[in-house]
């Protein structure tokens, strides 16, 4: 079994809130995540692919299929958008790094084909980050 690993970047905004919950208790748990006007980050994506090499290319996934699906799936759905209004799949849900890895691995799944999608790890920050291995997702 070969692991292959391809890593992207986006920028994109986001707030913390529940409407569930009051103002002070929203305020409480997400603190300055919860700020109305959103706050930004510039992520860094690495999705992970598991396979035999083919014998004939060598290659697990084909790179540029795997490049446009990213491209397809993430950059042009979630680049320079504010995930909580503008991103249809997290409309509705609190955009935490935990959901939009597993938004991005629902995504991406069904599209990887002739390999297995392995890992999403996103980070939201250079010393934070979440790992999907998309277990009972």
């Amino acid at each position: 079994m070969v692991y292959l690993t391809r890593k992207i970047e986006f920028s994109a905004s986001h707030l913390y809130h529940n409407p569930a919950m009051s103002a002070e208790e929203n305020r409480r748990i997400f603190g300055k995540c919860n700020n109305p006007h959103g706050h930004g980050h510039n992520y860094v994506l690495e999705v992970t692919v598991a396979g035999e090499p083919d014998k004939k290319t060598g290659m697990v996934i084909d790179l540029q299929v795997l490049k446009g699906i990213l491209q397809k799936e993430v950059i042009e759905r979630m680049d320079h958008r504010f995930l909580n209004y503008e991103v249809a799949e997290l409309q509705g849900k609190i955009p935490t790094t935990e959901t939009v890895a597993i938004t991005i691995w629902n995504l991406l799944a069904p599209r990887i084909s002739g390999a297995r999608l392995h890992r999403v790890r996103l980070y939201e920050t250079p010393d934070l980050f979440v790992d999907c291995f998309g277990e009972a997702l």
